[in-house]
């Protein structure tokens, strides 16, 4: 259930199964069911009920769900956008068994309502939302009546989550078959409430025909390939991260994601620093070994151990030239690369000098720009990705540079040069702290210095990252990160049966 499915490859599920023999009335009475038993598991007694229905085929869902709340008894009328004559297809034959009263959708018949079934629009919105349609929007929202859209809030887009105009805001939202994009990325998620998706008759097996390729990032996704000592492991096995540090007074960022890199199940982690930070850095930990590496110079000769198996760059780095040099050079080797920061914002004026190095080699590479370092670093991408969604321009991005893209934020995207995307929606508020981001800079470095594979491994490190916030809850600094991801692999391990006797299955 962890497939997204944008508004286009949602109609090619219907269309597949209609084809397979299932008719489209049979899937709009099932949706139509569906929307009333949400409603109905959140009301006690009578209830005035206003369906405000869209001409579509969002509205003959809103018909059925609206002849089945009155089947329980309940106070419904429908409110019609458009003339009854005008519905086409299986929305007309839905609109033609209701026999409640229907009237013209006008924004005072909403005053009273206690329930808002907002049947308007679904997930195929193609133009942004003015005149009539918006006044109800509007309408609806400042009614103070609960509020549960039907596919998605009228006015979000199913594939960017951009407001069109203006959108509903609903408590609940109930899609169908699987979520859309527009559920998960901003600001459409803020739209949605509590969202179900809800089976309507749907096989499974359109999905190999459509081969979605974007992903809620969850568990189920990545748990397989997801990194466990072995009983008769020992360090060595478990890798080797390297974290190059900044100078004396940015040693800060480093020793966070060393950390990261050592609690996600690194075997070694190194902090490779300069002259004038080695003696903070050396007195500032304990598991993490620090080693001497002035310049690029430096790094060069500390990256010649070929045991050395993934290398951080970037937090606390400086940008510059040293800073590009060291880049080069950890991107010359056959190790795992993430880059961060600093490390990104130093390419910002010649970005194809660093994607070309990432098209040449073969091991991966991992780039974690937020928006501002993305903007700077992707301009080309940025600039034509006007309009577009957040998914779009990290998809883009990872095309463009070879490299698996991970675009931080409240539904942080991580996106690969095959197409393939994930979507976060677990992260909480009080994640934005500084520091935050270099603690998952290293988390990704620990589970690529153990093997994972990298869209995996970003993917994994995002997750939990955002479930680790959640766990700790308000208050939450970047130090704290690490000393509680504990309590999530634990969790994570024991939920997949795969760290019950130290062995990985």
């Amino acid at each position: 259930m962890h497939e997204l499915l944008t508004p286009s490859e949602m109609a090619q599920a219907d269309r597949l199964t209609i084809a397979a023999g299932r008719p489209g009335i049979v899937l709009m009475e099932a949706a139509g069911r569906a929307v009333a038993e949400t409603v109905a598991a959140g009301i006690q007694g009578e209830t005035r009920i206003a369906v405000v229905a869209g001409p579509g085929n969002n509205g003959g869902d809103g018909f059925v769900a609206a002849r089945l709340l009155a089947e329980r008894g309940q106070r419904v009328e429908v409110l019609l956008l458009g003339a009854r004559p005008d519905l086409k297809g299986d929305a007309a034959e839905a609109a033609a068994l209701w026999t409640g009263p229907t009237r013209p959708a006008k924004p005072a018949r909403l005053q009273g309502a206690d329930v808002i079934v907002d049947a308007l629009f679904g997930a195929g919105l193609a133009r942004p939302l003015d005149g009539a349609a918006l006044a109800l929007v509007e309408a609806m929202n400042a009614s103070g009546a609960r509020i549960v859209a039907v596919d998605l809030p009228s006015g979000i887009s199913g594939e960017t989550g951009a407001v069109m105009g203006g959108a509903v805001r609903a408590a609940e939202t109930v899609t169908f078959f699987r979520r859309k994009p527009g559920h998960l990325l901003l600001p459409g998620r803020m739209h949605c409430g509590q969202v179900t998706a809800a089976d309507i008759g749907i096989d499974a097996d359109v999905l190999e025909h459509i081969r979605p390729p974007i992903f809620e990032n969850r568990p189920a996704l990545w748990r397989d390939v997801f990194p466990v000592p072995r009983i008769d492991g020992h360090k060595y096995v478990r890798g080797h991260a390297v974290v190059v540090s900044g100078g004396v007074s940015t040693t800060g960022a480093a020793r966070l994601a060393a950390r990261g890199a050592l609690r996600a199940g690194a075997g070694l982690v190194t902090i490779a620093s300069p002259l004038n930070a080695l003696l903070v850095n050396a007195t500032a930990n304990l598991a993490i070994m620090v080693r001497s590496a002035e310049g690029p110079e430096g790094l060069a000769s500390l990256l010649s151990d070929t045991r050395i198996n993934a290398v951080v760059l970037g937090p606390g780095g400086g940008t510059g030239e040293a800073m590009r040099a060291q880049v080069l050079i950890a991107l010359g080797g056959e190790r795992a690369v993430v880059l961060d920061a600093d490390a990104l914002t130093s390419f910002a004026d010649d970005p194809e000098r660093l994607f070309g190095a990432i098209r040449a080699r073969a091991a991966p590479t991992i780039l974690t720009p937020h928006g501002g370092e993305f903007s700077r670093l992707f301009k080309d991408v940025n600039a034509s990705s006007k309009g577009c969604s957040k998914l779009s321009a990290a998809r883009a991005a990872a095309q463009v540079s070879g490299a698996i893209v991970l675009l931080k934020g409240g539904d942080t995207v991580v996106a690969a040069p095959d197409g393939r995307a994930t979507i976060a929606n677990n992260a909480p508020p009080w994640l934005a702290t500084a520091g935050a981001g270099d603690v998952l800079a290293g988390m990704i470095a620990g589970l690529l210095a153990q093997g994972m594979p990298a869209f995996e491994s970003a993917s994994a490190g995002v997750w939990l990252h955002g479930e680790t916030a959640a766990i700790f809850g308000p208050g939450l600094i970047a130090e704290d990160l690490p000393e509680t991801l504990p309590s999530v692999l634990k969790k994570l391990l024991q939920s997949s049966g795969r760290a019950s006797n130290g062995f990985s299955k």
